[in-house]
């Protein structure tokens, strides 16, 4: 069997922590700022978490080597 090659998109988008948690960026203000409100540049700014065992699965598929230690 071939080996797999990693989604480098994923790699750049997602981080994994130590514990195993998968965290990415929220999308959607990068340009054209000037119409959203304040609230939601803030909202924007957080982390989030993906938490489900499913997506860290399929995360782990995905990142090939580099998702070895989720």
């Amino acid at each position: 069997m071939p080996k797999l090659k990693t989604r480098r998109t994923l790699l750049k988008r997602v981080k994994l922590t130590k514990t195993g948690k998968v965290i990415k960026r929220k999308v959607g203000l990068k340009h054209l700022k000037i119409k959203a409100g304040a609230n939601q540049k803030l909202r924007a700014n957080s982390l989030t978490q993906l938490g489900s065992k499913k997506m860290i699965k399929n995360f782990k598929l995905m990142l090939g080597k580099h998702g070895k230690n989720l």
